[in-house]
């Protein structure tokens, strides 16, 4: 397994930035495909964004123009510049490497929290 890390998360007001990252360790060179997934209470989780190892990314329709993923394997770290904050976008920000697909990933972060105040 990969060991995930994940650091900025904190609280904004709506319409200000944030960015996440997050760094493997570990099984690192095998972290493939990594991504970020979000749970808000009493809601299901939601895929946010992924980014392949070639560097094409996949993005919720909800963030889609707000949020961008990235990836710099020199570092083993992926980002997420998330824009545009809204209060909906409140929840835990898990960091998940090797994607089995749909919403199953192999490594999983510890989590950290965006609140965003409107």
């Amino acid at each position: 397994q990969v060991q995930l890390v994940e650091s900025g998360g904190g609280l904004v007001q709506a319409g200000g930035s944030l960015r996440l990252s997050c760094a493997a360790s570990g099984r690192s060179s095998s972290a493939g495909t990594m991504g970020w997934v979000r749970q808000a209470p009493g809601k299901q989780r939601e895929l946010v964004a992924l980014i392949r190892s070639g560097g094409s990314t996949n993005y919720a329709d909800s963030v889609k123009g707000r949020f961008t993923i990235s990836r710099d394997d020199a570092k083993n770290t992926v980002y997420l510049q998330m824009n545009s904050l809204k209060s909906e976008d409140t929840a835990v920000y898990c960091c998940a490497a090797e994607w089995l697909g749909g919403i199953t990933w192999r490594s999983w972060g510890q989590g950290t929290q965006v609140t965003v105040s409107s």
